[in-house]
């Protein structure tokens, strides 16, 4: 199961009024591990920056100016998403400023029951608790100490480790990707525990062991203990 992890930054909050998108950040999560895959781009707005939206993520329009605009990157983003889950924290924000790039070039619609929602899940998981992607680290001691500013990119590798916890956290055993990353259609390996170089202390008393004898005696030599002792 492919689901890609996602978030956007932009030049205000309304596409309608003409705020559009500057950079888009996205982590591919495969059966919810990392592969190490991503997708990030920044995109020239074609407008100036409103300060209020540079100081939440210090992308200013001398930065911007050469980037492509939206029109140029659209179809590789696209073909990057395909028809696979997008993971977005308050998702009808990010997807209302997609829709709305892509209904500009006539492009096909990124349909709302595609993305999932973590800030409803979070809402709904902890009811009454704050369900911002910064209370969420605090919640899971997630390090977001590199969060100065909002970025796409680095949102959404902050929410793909969200998501996981509130799905109920990694579990050791499951199929990790290479700690170097992974490209498409690359190699997984199996994560096993190594043995311990020197064995844990016993934690047991003398007189527990011989009171769990005395207990064992008791129960004849059919007893199941007997069979292992």
């Amino acid at each position: 199961m492919r689901e890609l992890v996602l978030d956007t930054e932009t030049t205000g909050f309304d596409p309608q009024m003409g705020d559009r998108i500057v950079e888009i950040g996205a982590v591919e999560l495969i059966n919810q591990m990392p592969t190490g895959r991503t997708y990030h781009q920044y995109i020239n707005p074609e407008r100036a920056m409103p300060n209020e939206a540079f100081e939440v993520h210090g992308l200013g329009d001398d930065f911007l100016r050469d980037k492509p605009v939206f029109a140029k990157i659209a179809q590789e983003f696209l073909d990057f998403v395909r028809d696979d889950k997008l993971v977005i924290h308050n998702a009808a924000f990010d997807m209302k400023f997609l829709n709305a790039e892509l209904a500009k070039l006539n492009l096909r619609q990124l349909p709302w029951e595609q993305a999932l929602d973590t800030l409803a899940i979070a809402r709904k998981r902890f009811p009454g608790s704050p369900a911002s992607l910064d209370a969420l680290c605090r919640r899971f001691n997630i390090d977001n100490s590199n969060r100065t500013l909002h970025g796409a990119l680095l949102d959404s590798e902050i929410l793909a480790e969200v998501y996981l916890e509130l799905l109920g956290g990694r579990q050791p055993g499951l199929v990790l990707a290479r700690s170097g990353g992974a490209s498409e259609g690359g190699s997984e390996e199996v994560w096993r525990a190594s043995k311990r170089p020197t064995l844990l202390a016993p934690r047991i008393t003398e007189e527990e062991v011989k009171a769990h004898q005395a207990f064992v005696d008791k129960l004849g030599a059919d007893a199941l203990w007997s069979k292992f002792s």
